[in-house]
């Protein structure tokens, strides 16, 4: 959750490891803090989510609210949007999930089946699914052209946090504050394991990543980060230079470099492969809370800014190669 009224957003475009020269964007509407947030797979779209109980829809480019989605009886916790940008979808703790159309912003589904407030919800990158989960422990895969469930995976003992499709969608990757995260097959796949659960985080797993490489990147209180083989479920490095809580992690387009966001302010660039530590970036935010790489190399970060009217505030840093 963000401290505060504003959710802060840093657009620093890379063209190495480098960032400097920084402007901004305000987005206003929120009546109350802002919890959540994500951007259009083309980066048009920005939708936020809030403790007002309302999702709302901006144009990036011209910094205006396209609408307002109401329907929720409770804080939106997560929300999520297709790569086609045709559905969003909300997490509430109002105990629901709500599938909605972009255009219009009308209901398409209202997906009931957690018994405690959902947390995190997460589209597969073809479209076709979706994932929540929650404070019951469970994870519900839904279909999302019918609405219904397609399956209740369950093994975590705590709040699930976060989680991630790979690619190609024949994985799923969940986190959770039991300190593990568990890998599900969604393929037909006889040579892998339902599930295989990674172990080696010491606290609350609160972000994860896939790679188009096929590397698995988690973030955790635990203040490192994690990079694993999700199919052997062996850890490849370990990234232990922040001195705060992970909040959020990324991979680049190619899946060579890898971006983190922490509670000590800092945002770190990462190199995948050797698991060295390229560039740290002092934030300049209060509570920095999402990080995302565009197709291009801009990296995104977004966290808490003083509360001055209840905005949302966007930075764009430009980079300069050294």
């Amino acid at each position: 959750m963000l401290a505060g009224e504003h959710l802060g957003l840093g657009l620093a475009l890379q063209e190495q490891v480098n960032y400097e020269n920084k402007c901004y964007k305000t987005f206003d509407g929120h009546k109350d803090e802002v919890n959540c947030c994500t951007f259009s797979l083309d980066w048009e779209i920005l939708v936020t989510g809030a403790d007002d109980g309302l999702v709302r829809v901006f144009n990036n480019l011209t910094e205006k609210l396209v609408c307002r989605f109401k329907g929720h009886q409770g804080s939106i916790k997560s929300v999520c949007i297709t790569a086609d940008s045709k559905y969003v979808a909300s997490a509430s703790y109002d105990k629901t999930v709500i599938i909605w159309n972009t255009r219009n912003g009308e209901i398409k589904h209202v997906l009931k089946g957690h018994s405690k407030s959902v947390e995190m919800v997460c589209f597969s990158h073809d479209g076709s699914m979706l994932c929540s989960g929650g404070w019951d422990h469970d994870i519900i895969l839904w279909l999302v052209q019918e609405g219904a469930a397609k399956n209740v995976l369950t093994g975590h003992k705590d709040l699930v946090q976060c989680s991630a499709f790979s690619f190609d969608d024949k994985l799923l990757a969940t986190g959770s504050w039991d300190y593990s995260v568990r890998v599900w097959r969604l393929s037909n796949d006889v040579h892998m394991p339902d599930c295989i659960v990674l172990n080696g985080h010491k606290s609350n797993v609160f972000a994860l990543c896939f790679s188009k490489l096929g590397m698995l990147a988690s973030g955790s209180w635990d203040k490192t980060v994690h990079i694993w083989n999700p199919v052997h479920g062996t850890i490849i490095h370990v990234l232990n230079e922040h001195t705060g809580w992970v909040r959020a992690v990324c991979f680049t387009s190619d899946g060579t470099m890898l971006g983190s966001v922490s509670d000590d302010e800092t945002i770190k660039i990462w190199d995948a492969v050797s698991g060295k530590c390229c560039k740290t970036i002092e934030g300049e935010v209060e509570q920095l809370q999402m990080c995302s790489f565009s197709i291009e190399g801009s990296l995104i970060v977004s966290g808490a800014l003083i509360p001055i009217k209840r905005k949302t505030t966007m930075m764009m840093d430009e980079s300069k190669p050294e």
